[in-house]
């Protein structure tokens, strides 16, 4: 697995009644974030404990990728109108880097 030099994280947490239609169009906004310059990829993770939490991993090439290239375009906002009224609170958004990425071994042996 090749894991891109930043990785950004948010939890979102969804209104009560409306995860059906955040996962409808998380889907659709999929599209707008993985043609910007610089992404490498993303997952979505539903929280088992917390109704309506999710986790946002973005796997990014550069820091700036995300905050320029992604946040200063049209796809953004395309995103931003697609995703944002779902949130209550409005998420915090890190950015993180590897400090070390142990793969699991096969134990089947």
């Amino acid at each position: 697995m090749i894991v891109a030099p930043v990785l950004e994280a948010a939890y979102l947490q969804v209104r009560e009644g409306e995860v059906v239609a955040f996962e409808q169009a998380f889907t659709e906004a999929s599209s707008l974030i993985a043609t910007t310059a610089g992404y490498a990829g993303h997952t979505l993770q539903r929280c088992l404990e917390v109704p309506g939490r999710y986790l946002l991993l973005v796997q990014w090439q550069t820091l700036e990728a995300h905050t320029v290239g992604f946040r200063q375009s049209t796809q953004y906002q395309q995103w931003r109108a697609l995703l944002h009224h779902f949130y209550d609170p409005f998420p915090v958004v890190e950015h993180f880097t590897t400090v070390l990425n142990h793969p699991c071994k096969d134990h089947t042996a």
